[in-house]
């Protein structure tokens, strides 16, 4: 039956089925090295919208409509939706999926919510509460740029260790039903703050959520990292991998040997003038929907731990001079 290890990790000894994903990116996106892998590349990031924040719903809206057709479910057949993003009040899932007519459910856990919704959306369905749950969430370069930093016309120079948020959405679909992959474990960060103040420096401010989450998936369970064939971070990007490895290392869990990050994959570092690679909720979302889960599904991985993680922190606190806090949720993927 379904319980606890640890304080921080649930175990799903009920199934819960990843049935269904799809991802649809940006033309940047769609230049990298994973180009091959998303259900749809748009040729124009406006996606045929007034503004970039009505882009990235229109994102959401594609991402969730694909995942339905390839399992050829309509919308009446989930219970829930779950999904958030980086707009102000989530908005971006709210204008995209404000056509479903299925009970919605908003999060906001920043870069973090692709795995945050699969965790509420999984112990849902293992704990009976629904059949099949819709989790998704997305981000968007300009929506983002504009609320976070500045408008795109400012043209503002970008520091060495900033991070290109990803335009894209990710949407999987969990059953009570099915077969392959699924997902049995879930530990829930906790909010972790060691004092960055440059949001120009993602990486440094969320590497320290993930290795508190990381390491308390390790504990509670008895697991080792060699357990998985692939651990993988959501958007820490060059420099707050490599952070990471370093903590972990020093806390006894040496990962480098089968550690990525999702903004380390989606971008050609050297290419495409990204600096220290993506971020943004739709880094997870696309990589680990349009990627990930396909190579699961055909043998390459077996088990895989995806912990995606989250600045905390707003416009206007960065502006009072806080500190930003982070934080980041895990879940073990298995086929």
């Amino acid at each position: 039956m379904n319980g606890k290890c640890g304080r921080q990790t649930a175990v799903l000894d009920t199934p819960v089925y990843i049935i269904s994903h799809a991802a649809v990116v940006g033309a940047k996106e769609g230049e990298g090295p994973l180009k091959d892998a998303f259900d749809m590349i748009a040729k124009d990031d406006k996606m045929e919208q007034k503004s970039w924040d009505l882009a990235e719903s229109a994102f959401v809206k594609r991402a969730a409509e694909l995942a339905l057709e390839k399992c050829g479910f309509s919308n009446d057949v989930i219970d829930y939706v779950l999904s958030g993003d980086l707009q102000n009040q989530c908005a971006a899932a709210h204008y995209g999926l404000r056509y479903t007519n299925i009970p919605f459910l908003g999060l906001y856990g920043a870069c973090s919510t692709m795995t945050e919704s699969i965790s509420l959306g999984a112990i849902l369905v293992s704990a009976g509460f629904a059949h099949r749950t819709l989790c998704l969430t997305s981000s968007h370069f300009c929506s983002a740029e504009k609320q976070y930093r500045n408008p795109l016309e400012y043209g503002g120079q970008r520091t060495p260790s900033a991070q290109w948020t990803v335009t894209g959405a990710g949407a999987v679909i969990l059953s009570d039903r099915g077969s392959g992959v699924r997902v049995t474990h879930i530990t829930t960060g906790k909010i972790v703050d060691k004092g960055i103040t440059d949001v120009s420096h993602m990486g440094a401010a969320m590497a320290p959520a993930a290795l508190d989450t990381i390491a308390a998936h390790f504990k509670d369970t008895g697991r080792t990292p060699d357990y998985y064939d692939l651990i993988l971070t959501g958007d820490l990007g060059v420099i707050g991998s490599d952070i990471l490895c370093d903590m972990l290392a020093e806390s006894g869990y040496d990962i480098r040997d089968r550690h990525n990050d999702c903004g380390k994959m989606i971008y050609d570092i050297n290419e495409q003038d990204v600096h220290a690679g993506g971020s943004g909720c739709g880094c997870c979302a696309s990589v680990l929907a349009g990627h990930i889960l396909p190579e699961m599904e055909n043998g390459r991985y077996h088990r895989v731990l995806v912990a995606a993680t989250g600045a905390l922190m707003n416009p206007i606190t960065v502006l009072q001079g806080e500190s930003i806090p982070a934080i980041a949720h895990a879940v073990a993927i298995e086929n």
